[in-house]
């Protein structure tokens, strides 16, 4: 293991990426509302540094809303192939508008004017009144300078609690808890 779970996460990230993984920064995020149901989803993850780990969003998709309501979060990567599964959990917070400017910058064309028509989680008449929307917004923006829309951006999910698994024969799989304290992190070894 490396010296902090973030680090050995990058590395776990770029085996999974060598491997050929599809998505190997897909990961499932759990958030719970302000009633406390909790709703699952996937996400791609766009950064790890010593600070968290990075996702992008509408501010205005049910997943905002509840990180509005409840800014906590568990995030899970699962590569399959290589029986490795990485937990973490902690809170949430929005990251600064430069950094959500400088990763909308990034994407392709068609998915910032995407990030424009969509209206994350609302409801839709038909798939034409999405492809209007977009239309609309290639009219509205027809050179590549598409400004990062208020209504998105990205999170930071702040790590207090990381979980390395290891898929081992009869179910013996490795479980390496790390853990946020005032000292820094400690690691410890879970039973399977």
């Amino acid at each position: 293991m490396a010296h902090d779970p973030l680090s050995q996460l990058r590395v776990w990230m770029d085996d999974a990426a060598a491997a050929g993984i599809e998505e190997p920064t897909a990961a499932a995020l759990a958030t719970a509302g302000a009633d406390g149901r909790s709703s699952l989803r996937f996400v791609l993850v766009r950064g790890v540094d010593e600070h968290g780990v990075r996702f992008y969003t509408n501010y205005e998709s049910r997943k905002a809303r509840a990180l509005a309501a409840n800014p906590f979060a568990a995030l899970t990567f699962y590569w399959a192939s290589l029986q490795r599964q990485v937990r973490l959990e902690g809170p949430v917070e929005r990251l600064a508008p430069e950094q959500s400017d400088a990763y909308f910058a990034s994407r392709p064309r068609g998915s910032r004017i995407g990030a424009w028509a969509s209206r994350q989680s609302q409801e839709l008449e038909s798939r034409e009144e999405l492809e209007a929307r977009v239309a609309e917004m290639e009219a509205r923006f027809p050179s590549d300078d598409v400004p990062r829309p208020e209504f998105w951006g990205g999170y930071l999910l702040r790590p207090e609690l990381v979980e390395f698994w290891t898929g081992r024969p009869s179910r013996l799989h490795d479980r390496e808890e790390w853990r946020r304290g005032d000292g820094g992190w400690s690691l410890r070894r879970l039973s399977p």
